[in-house]
């Protein structure tokens, strides 16, 4: 046995997991804290501490810290993040209608300039008066900047040029787009700049924690992160590209899967307490999406595992319809702090409000709910509308009753924008409540959850009767809901990567088919391959899914940590593309990696493209943290045949360096 070990971290919604990996032995220990959004350094040290008092391994064989997070996700699945002001180099109003720009950007501030570049490079002079005019004032409502400049992948100069003038005068987080694809797309990579500007505060405070507490351990190691498509970037690299870590806790979970069952072929579900992310296995590796990630309904131009996320979680909203005949129940996507979780922490001010709440005569409209602050820097609150701001100093660290804190209507929407910007969490009745009153969960305060449960029988259906006849039951019914949508969601990403347009939730013959309806015709529908459950709660729940699915079920032994192991098997790996193009006979544009140069004879201009793509590629890799990475380059040259003479349209090569990570020696 070698005296490296390596360090495998995930923080999640609910849990920061962590493992201790040997590469040949395998997982050596693991142990979980619960995720402190106060200080994220309090979770992880928790979870750190245990893992190494349960290894008895000494602090200095411990040789690389890998991070996954599903942090980032879950701010975008939930709408949350930081206020961006987005700054548009030749574009106009009329561009923020395309690929959802203007609904995501919402009421975040956007300037328009003139400027930008064609698609051989070339410039329309840059005006940064509005620029000028507005940063001093805009400086103080946001708390990070995103630039997205037209054709900016062919030449960044104006791009860099704002930025480097914003971080002069507000000395605010910037993100350019050029820094994040080589796509083009001008409004989508706009949007995936925005929503990496926005995510930047989390993932720094998130990798400054993980790196505060190595510090203050003793532990001198390189760090990493793991990126949306499974691969490793160092930890500077993703507080500089946090978009990139979107979808890095469900592609940790995937490399974590293959390495735990060792199926070359699978559909794999992890469920957290926020999401649940679905993606397939094929021949050993995860399928990934061409066209960019979709989180929280936005298509971004971060190639990522093709993975789909839900917002369905145990920790997801309870929403009980009592107006039909009989009560429906309906889950997500927004998440709560579990009443169960809240009193665990707070019992003193969440079990005394629901006992007065079941003593009074009638339900109240916000019985059983509650509103704390998540414990965000004072600073990520700025911009609070007078009104946000009053309604934000009554709510503390401590929960406090809505039927307390909201004194009139239109409050509770000042709330919800409290709860978008992730500033407050809201407790309320989740599946993992139901879990705790089933028995089948046993790690919180069930007491709360029944309480609730009771008061929840008050609720009349449309004919009259309680919703459920106990809270054991009710509880059953809300789990019943968990495992039906969850196979609604299995079979909704399972049929999309068949190409097949139908959903499942809708559908009356897959509703048939899993309740095994009878009948004259007979319905029926399963998986070709197994179903991995993944997180912490999937041994309680993957069972009853996989069943309804008439599905084969693998629930690994280590699968509460599989995003921790994913985070330390994986490899570091990095993509540059350069392209040619000819503006005119004889006149060759290469850009890419670097600034626009002008060449004559194309077979010139090909040999300095993919040098200067593999020399980046092999840089980028190594600044990701790659030890000895090895490239490829993959050639694509449109160059058709019209009217008998030969026209290049565009010549690109892509350069892809991989390796695994340095490690401590």
């Amino acid at each position: 046995m070698t005296s490296h070990f390596l360090l495998g971290i995930d923080t999640g919604g609910t849990y920061t997991d962590a493992v201790l990996f040997h590469e040949t032995d395998g997982v050596i220990a693991k142990a979980k804290s619960l995720t402190t959004r106060h200080d994220l350094a309090i979770g992880i040290s928790g979870a750190v501490d245990a893992v190494i008092a349960k290894a008895d391994v000494p602090i200095s064989a411990i040789s690389l810290v890998s991070l996954s997070t599903t942090l980032a996700t879950n701010a975008l699945v939930e709408g949350q993040g930081g206020r961006a002001g987005l700054v548009m180099i030749g574009f106009g109003p009329e561009d923020l209608k395309r690929d959802g720009l203007a609904e995501a950007l919402g009421s975040d501030p956007v300037i328009f300039l003139r400027g930008g570049h064609d698609v051989h490079g070339s410039e329309t002079p840059l005006d940064m008066s509005a620029l000028e005019a507005a940063l001093p004032e805009l400086a103080k409502s946001v708390s990070s900047f995103a630039i997205a400049g037209y054709f900016a992948v062919r030449n960044p100069a104006h791009e860099i040029r704002v930025r480097d003038r914003i971080r002069e005068i507000s000395h605010l987080p910037v993100t350019c787009s050029h820094e994040l694809s080589s796509k083009l797309g001008g409004p989508r990579r706009a949007l995936t700049t925005l929503l990496n500007a926005r995510l930047v505060s989390m993932i720094d405070r998130l990798v400054g924690a993980c790196e505060g507490f190595l510090i203050a351990r003793g532990i001198d190691a390189p760090v990493m992160v793991v990126r949306g498509d499974g691969a490793l970037i160092s930890a500077a690299e993703a507080k500089l590209r946090p978009i990139e870590t979107i979808l890095s806790g469900p592609a940790a979970s995937l490399v974590g899967a293959r390495y735990l069952t060792g199926l070359d072929n699978a559909v794999v579900s992890d469920i957290g307490g926020t999401t649940t992310d679905v993606a397939v296995l094929d021949n050993g590796r995860p399928r990934l999406d061409a066209e960019g990630a979709v989180i929280g309904g936005y298509r971004t131009m971060v190639e990522a595992v093709a993975m789909r996320t839900y917002g369905l979680g145990g920790d997801s909203e309870v929403k009980i319809n009592e107006r039909g005949l009989t009560a429906s129940f309906e889950l997500g996507p927004r998440r709560l702090l579990p009443l169960s979780l809240a009193a665990h922490i707070h019992p003193d001010a969440v079990l005394p409000v629901l006992e007065r709440q079941l003593r009074a005569p009638h339900l109240g409209r916000n019985d059983g709910r509650f509103a704390v602050r998540t414990g965000v820097p004072d600073h990520l609150a700025s911009g609070l509308q007078p009104q946000e701001q009053a309604l934000f100093d009554k709510i503390g660290a401590i929960p406090v009753a809505l039927d307390q804190l909201l004194t009139s209507t239109p409050q509770k929407a000042t709330l919800d924008r409290l709860v978008a910007r992730g500033l407050v969490h809201l407790c309320g009745l989740t599946p993992s409540d139901a879990m705790h009153v089933l028995g089948r969960q046993g790690q919180w305060n069930a007491e709360a959850a029944r309480l609730f449960l009771s008061l929840a029988l008050r609720i009349r259906d449309g004919s009259g009767r309680s919703i459920s006849a106990s809270a054991e039951d009710l509880a059953q019914r809300i789990v019943d809901r968990l495992t039906r949508q969850s196979a609604d969601v299995i079979l909704s990403a399972v049929l999309s990567e068949d190409g097949i347009d139908l959903d499942p939730a809708r559908s009356t013959p897959i509703d048939r088919a899993l309740h095994r309806s009878p009948g004259i015709v007979r319905f029926a529908v399963s998986l070709d391959r197994p179903l991995v459950g993944l997180g912490a709660s999937a041994p309680v729940y993957y069972p009853a899914i996989a069943d309804l699915l008439a599905s084969d079920s693998a629930i690994p032994a280590d699968s509460d940590v599989a995003n921790a192991i994913g985070a330390v098997v994986g490899q570091v790996r990095a993509t540059i593309s350069v392209f040619v193009t000819m503006p005119e006979d004889g006149i060759y544009i290469l850009s890419g990696a670097g600034e626009p140069i002008r060449l004559t004879d194309e077979e010139r201009s090909f040999a300095v493209a993919r040098e200067r793509a593999e020399a980046a590629a092999i840089a980028h890799a190594r600044r990701n943290g790659a030890e000895d990475p090895v490239v490829s380059v993959v050639e694509d040259i449109r160059a058709p045949e019209i009217e008998g003479n030969r026209k290049l349209i565009e010549a690109r090569f892509t350069a892809t360096a991989s390796g695994r990570p340095r490690i401590a020696h």
